[in-house]
């Protein structure tokens, strides 16, 4: 099975289009939270890239300058080359990028379902 990495792009300060929706550190972690309930996350890799930092990474620094200038909404989430998600994420979009990536499905009859 191949490695999947997510990568979750955003900012402390929550994207002015936004409002009232939780933060992109709590959306990186809530990803976390309901993708290890529902797929085998054994191969998987999480990233979280804060938009107001330099990156050391040329690609990455220039992504996230194309964010901000192109006021794109965040958080964005990367499953590998996929963006899967932009502004306020739905799990539906992730969970069928992570199925396209091949992400096993945890077997029913597993504790809590």
């Amino acid at each position: 099975m191949p490695a999947v990495t997510i990568t979750v792009y955003g900012s402390e300060q929550i994207c002015a289009s936004c409002v009232g929706a939780p933060s992109s550190k709590d959306t990186y972690e809530w990803l976390q939270a309901a993708i290890g309930r529902k797929y085998v996350t054994d191969d998987v890799q999480y990233r979280y890239i804060d938009i107001n930092q330099p990156q050391p990474d040329l690609a990455e620094q220039t992504y996230v300058d194309k964010i901000i200038e192109e006021d794109l909404f965040y958080p964005i989430v990367w499953i590998n080359d996929t963006m899967a998600a932009e502004g306020i994420p739905r799990l539906k979009p992730i969970y069928h990028a992570l199925e396209q990536q091949g992400l096993p499905v945890k077997e029913s009859g597993a504790e809590g379902e």
